[in-house]
């Protein structure tokens, strides 16, 4: 496999993947190959394998499965279900779950998964994205031009920079494809207010912000405003400025003003019932509640009504 080996040498001898090298590592195995085109030196695995193989797809490919994640789960199930037929090649009398409930307890115990990935350097383009497999995924725009590092997993893309990760996204088997996450573009956006409008990235942003976007910008400096409440979501995350616009939106009339106002009443912190404020001043005297004091009050000034006339 060329996720395993890089070049294939004479022999036994190979060329193994630096990736592959690392999950060695990792499970503290030795890797151990075949010489080229001899089948038979692991034929008893690989036929039962193929065989038990070719019986699996048959019946996955009548089925129309809603998603990947199904599938694996499916395959899973039906791989454990093999186990419990297939006979063991050395022990006929058991069968392979057998043998595997009796090696279990001797096996070491994994610390965590490895990390497996295929990576690879990449430059960012002008438009601030990557190319991987025919497709096309956004990163912040402070890295266009800049070289990074494309982590390809199974189910999706890391782009790392600088030792940390600076996008994400679901990995897709179609082609010619654009992923855009608009948040990647809100430092340009911030200098060219302009960009909001036509800019294909902020089509994605969520339907609330993009009913509040439709509204602001058939006003003068609309496309300022928005920005304004773009820029708030690094600093106040995307589901508090998601209920913010929902709020502003319910109300009515919503603006800027009125979404960071929101914001800011939510962010600040509340005074819950029962808490002790705290101050340095001390009480002496506790306060009652007597309302006869009032009393004393109406007396006082009837007197000095007497006195005047």
């Amino acid at each position: 496999m060329k996720t395993a080996v890089d070049k294939v040498g004479p022999g036994k001898e190979r060329a193994i993947n630096a990736r592959f090298h690392a999950m060695c590592g990792h499970y503290l195995f030795e890797p151990e190959f075949c010489n080229r085109a001899a089948g038979w030196e692991k034929g008893i695995v690989e036929k039962n394998v193929q065989d038990r193989r070719r019986q699996i797809w048959h019946d996955a490919i009548n089925i129309r499965w809603e998603s990947l994640e199904v599938l694996n789960i499916w395959l899973a199930e039906r791989c454990q279900q093999a186990w419990k037929q297939l006979r063991h090649p050395q022990w006929p009398e058991l069968s392979v779950e057998d043998a595997l409930a009796d090696e279990r307890p001797r096996l070491m115990q994994v610390p965590k998964p490895f990390d497996g990935y295929i990576e690879k350097p990449v430059r960012v383009s002008p438009t601030s994205l990557v190319h991987l497999d025919r497709n096309r995924y956004s990163v912040p725009t402070e890295y266009a031009h800049q070289i990074v590092s494309l982590r390809s997993y199974p189910t999706y893309i890391s782009v790392v920079a600088d030792g940390a990760e600076i996008a994400r996204h679901p990995r897709s088997f179609d082609r010619y494809q654009t992923f855009y996450d608009w948040r990647h573009y809100i430092n340009l956006v911030e200098r060219k207010p302009g960009s909001l409008r036509n800019g294909a990235p902020f089509l994605t942003m969520p339907e609330p912000m993009l009913r509040l976007q439709r509204h602001l910008l058939k006003q003068t400096g609309g496309d300022r405003v928005m920005v304004q409440v773009l820029a708030a979501t690094p600093v106040h995350g995307l589901e508090a400025v998601l209920v913010a616009v929902e709020l502003a939106l319910e109300s009515g009339r919503p603006s800027g003003d009125h979404v960071l106002n929101i914001l800011a009443r939510l962010k600040s912190p509340s005074q819950r019932p029962g808490d002790v404020v705290r101050t340095a001043i001390t009480l002496k005297v506790e306060p009652l509640a007597d309302v006869r004091r009032y009393e004393r009050l109406r007396v006082t000034r009837n007197e000095e009504d007497g006195h005047v006339e």
